[in-house]
């Protein structure tokens, strides 16, 4: 991708069904440009609009993050085991102690009590696995975008702010279901379509669209593979944190543009923080500039991550993301 290309990404990312005339508007390029710039784009694999649920939020499930250590010479055969798997969100590969690190949702607590005890244990070369799991999010990856916009460029696209929203104890309506899975195969499915895949009006398509996302159920991504947007260093921190200084590490944390996602967890460390940066010095000053001067933090494991092989629910290609399947 060039420097342009970058930017229209970053674009569809704060807003991922902003019409191809907002986001031209929006970074100062004409409409047909940035249509067939994007379009070309997501023709070729490597930008992919879909909807995440917040798991939390819509009582699909429990978050749970894995490190899991392998046999020797069969992370990838594992990795794959595991990206197969219709829980897992996210699938990668790691430096450090841990081979993989994998995020799943497990419906209940008996379920990730069957997931953990049995159904991953009986993967052929998994060796050891530690668990954490997510007890408040506070930046998910939908909602970070590359940093190549000015502010001004970014408010222009960004949606207006909503009230803060509690967890919907009733969780999403049959509709919302079918129009919650139309989104995460093509997050810019038009109105008309879903209205006619659905056999709804097109203003009942629109105003239950609009009430997932404004609800927070549902999260628009726009999922590309950070190397090609030049961030090619990532990193997964996982910070100890003094319990009184959590929710104020993890907003700040949460504000910076090069993280990617942050959430407070139960295990052995309180607080996953995923970084995205251009290169290695830029993660160091990321650890000595931001993180350092973070007092109620008192330890801090970094792990790489060297492959992606599943992101958002979206299998991987090398840098290039697949099509949903179902």
């Amino acid at each position: 991708m060039d420097v342009l290309d970058r930017r229209l990404v970053a674009a569809l990312q704060i807003s991922p069904r902003a019409s191809w005339g907002e986001i031209g508007r929006a970074v100062g390029e004409h409409e047909r440009t940035v249509a067939r710039r994007l379009q070309r784009l997501i023709a070729d694999g490597m930008v992919r609009v879909t909807a995440i649920y917040d798991d939390l939020r819509s009582g699909h499930g429990r978050p749970v993050h894995l490190h899991v250590q392998v046999r020797p010479g069969s992370a990838a055969q594992v990795a794959k085991a595991l990206a197969d798997r219709p829980d897992t969100r996210s699938v990668y590969s790691l430096t450090g102690a841990a081979d993989l690190a994998c995020e799943l949702v497990a419906r209940s607590r008996e379920e990730l009590h069957d997931i953990l005890t049995a159904e991953i244990s009986d993967i052929d070369g998994v060796l050891q696995t530690q668990t954490q799991v997510v007890l408040h999010t506070f930046r998910t990856v939908a909602e970070w975008h590359a940093p190549y916009l000015s502010e001004q460029e970014a408010a222009q696209l960004r949606p207006a702010p909503v009230l803060e929203v509690l967890p919907d104890e009733d969780g999403l309506s049959p509709l919302e279901q079918e129009i919650a899975e139309l989104l995460a195969g093509d997050g810019r499915i038009a109105f008309t379509a879903i209205a006619e895949r659905l056999d709804i009006s097109v203003p009942t398509a629109r105003r239950r669209v609009s009430s997932l996302l404004e609800r927070r159920l549902l999260l628009l991504r726009a999922e590309v593979e950070p190397a090609l947007l030049g961030l090619e260093v990532e990193g997964k921190l996982w910070l100890k944190v003094r319990p009184h200084g959590l929710d104020l590490v993890g907003q700040r944390l949460a504000a910076h543009p090069s993280v990617r996602y942050c959430a407070a967890t139960s295990g052995t460390h309180s607080l996953i923080v995923q970084v995205a940066v251009a290169h290695e010095a830029d993660l160091y000053r990321f650890l000595t500039g931001v993180v350092g001067p973070l007092d109620e933090v008192t330890d801090l494991d970094i792990t790489l991550i060297t492959r992606a092989y599943k992101r958002g629910h979206l299998h991987k290609s090398g840098l290039l993301t697949l099509e949903r399947t179902p």
